[in-house]
């Protein structure tokens, strides 16, 4: 299996995933992408049928999919369809400029995914943490992620991280502001990206909405029982036709389903690691994080974050897909049960 990281940077302490190159201070966007190897384009190539000879067919005929590849290599990354537009990795590092010159904000770490399929660029926010309960903090980032291959349109949002552990969290249910924002790769796909500055302004409303539904989940006991009713909730795919037509409500529903069919298959497995987490993972033992919703909710991003997958990088571009779509659902699922 090829290495899904191919490069990558980070600042500050090590990640939890132990891959990439140290810098001592935040870099410039210039500087980033080359540290983080992202300083190539992509380009698209016609398709053409190839020959079948045994059947006499000659081939050659043009299709309408294209290739995408990389110009520095030529290595083809994806085949796409005739609207795509790529966006190139020095829009989506000058996207970040303004934040950077103005000192709103610091790239942490960013790279490339599966020889430059996926790139990924992370800033922390100059704002003050949001504490959930004394001595357990949340810090404030924003996420660019794109692929070059088709699979995964553009998204840049705001996302949490846990300090305690490096979870990355999911952000206020049903607040609009809060979602990543999906840019379709069209030409106009950098009009987009600029818009999205204005959204940023409410980077700390939206935040603190987040922040105010963990501490909800941490005043919220889990009661015997309800520990596995909550596992059973967020990594189980919906079997009725009431839960399918809730689910259908979800743009992300079909990747969810697809991602906890075979979860549902391991289920046992995965109930024991979050129990495990619930007691004893990082940060779970504070006073007034143990045994909550918000000790479970954790235990819940800790597993899909640290321990699920078959490695630490198949784990980090999870990240960027179902992992993602879980945590969303496990917050979901802690504040239904906690507003039940």
């Amino acid at each position: 299996m090829p290495h899904e990281v191919e490069q990558m940077l980070y600042v500050g302490a090590t990640p939890w995933h132990e891959l990439g190159t140290k810098l001592d201070a935040p870099p410039t966007a210039a500087e980033a992408i080359v540290a983080a190897g992202l300083d190539w384009e992509v380009g698209l190539r016609d398709l053409r049928t190839s020959p079948d000879l045994e059947n006499g067919y000659a081939g050659g005929e043009a299709v309408s999919h294209r290739a995408t590849f990389r110009k520095s290599d030529g290595r083809i990354l994806g085949v796409v369809g005739p609207g795509y537009h790529p966006i190139q990795n020095g829009t989506a590092f000058d996207w970040f400029n303004p934040f950077l010159e103005t000192g709103m904000a610091a790239i942490e770490t960013a790279g490339s995914l599966r020889h430059g399929q996926r790139v990924w660029i992370l800033a922390k926010l100059n704002r003050a943490p949001s504490v959930i309960v004394p001595g357990d903090e949340v810090q404030k980032y924003v996420l660019l992620a794109n692929s070059h291959d088709g699979t995964l349109a553009s998204r840049v949002g705001f996302t949490p991280v846990r300090v305690v552990c490096a979870n990355t969290l999911s952000m206020a249910v049903d607040d609009a502001a809060s979602k990543l924002i999906r840019v379709r790769h069209t030409k106009n796909a950098k009009d987009v990206l600029e818009k999205v500055r204005d959204i940023m302004n409410l980077a700390d409303a939206s935040f603190e909405a987040t922040a105010d539904q963990y501490r909800a989940l941490a005043r919220a006991q889990v009661h015997p029982g309800d520990l596995e009713k909550y596992v059973r909730m967020v990594f189980t795919a919906p079997k009725t036709e009431q839960e399918k037509a809730k689910a259908a409500l979800s743009p992300t529903a079909s990747m969810l389903a697809e991602v906890l069919d075979d979860a549902d298959k391991k289920n046992g497995r995965v109930f024991e690691k979050v129990s495990e987490l619930f007691e004893t993972g990082n940060g779970n033992q504070l006073p007034g994080v143990r045994g909550t919703y918000w000790a479970a909710y954790n235990a819940v991003t800790e597993y899909t974050t640290h321990f699920r997958g078959k490695d630490k990088e198949s784990r980090l571009n999870a990240l960027f897909a179902d992992a993602a779509v879980i945590n969303r659902k496990a917050l979901r699922s802690a504040l239904e049960l906690v507003q039940a």
